[in-house]
């Protein structure tokens, strides 16, 4: 696992019926998770100088602005940070990967290093939480459904 400033870590992961190219190319674009995680309705890319970002639109609205910080396509991972969002965290950076599994299956795992922002730190842990669970989630049934039987 990779190691984070913040002083509150969240990591979570999934292993879905999809190899790691497969699964990696679902999940390994940074401009992507408006299409893999559902509370994403939007994500706008602007390419920077030496790191491109991405404005995601919630369904309620809500915006959050993250920065790739470095990228890894060999590895399959891609690390970003929170630069403004209504979350309760600050200082978060996160890394999300895909690693192969047994029987051609891949695991995705997402985790992060963060402080809790105007909140509790169980709050901010929860929170976050429940995205990360929101999107592996969504990814499992993505990757499930077509191998199941009508």
């Amino acid at each position: 696992m990779t190691s984070f400033a913040g002083s509150l870590n969240v990591s979570k992961e999934v292993t879905v019926n999809a190899s790691p190219d497969t699964t990696w190319k679902m999940i390994g674009d940074f401009n992507h998770l408006d299409a893999w995680h559902p509370v994403v309705v939007s994500s706008e890319l602007t390419h920077g100088k030496t790191n491109d970002t991405r404005l995601l639109t919630l369904g309620n609205g809500a915006t959050i602005t993250e920065k790739q910080v470095s990228r890894n396509d060999a590895e399959r991972s891609y690390t970003y940070a929170i630069v403004e969002s209504p979350l309760p965290v600050a200082d978060y950076i996160s890394t999300i990967s895909v690693a192969p599994a047994a029987d051609g299956k891949s695991t995705v795992t997402w985790s992060s290093g963060f402080d809790a922002k105007d909140a509790s730190d169980q709050d901010a842990v929860n929170a976050i939480a429940g995205i990360y669970d929101a999107g592996l989630n969504n990814l499992d049934k993505h990757f499930n459904k077509r191998w199941r039987r009508p």
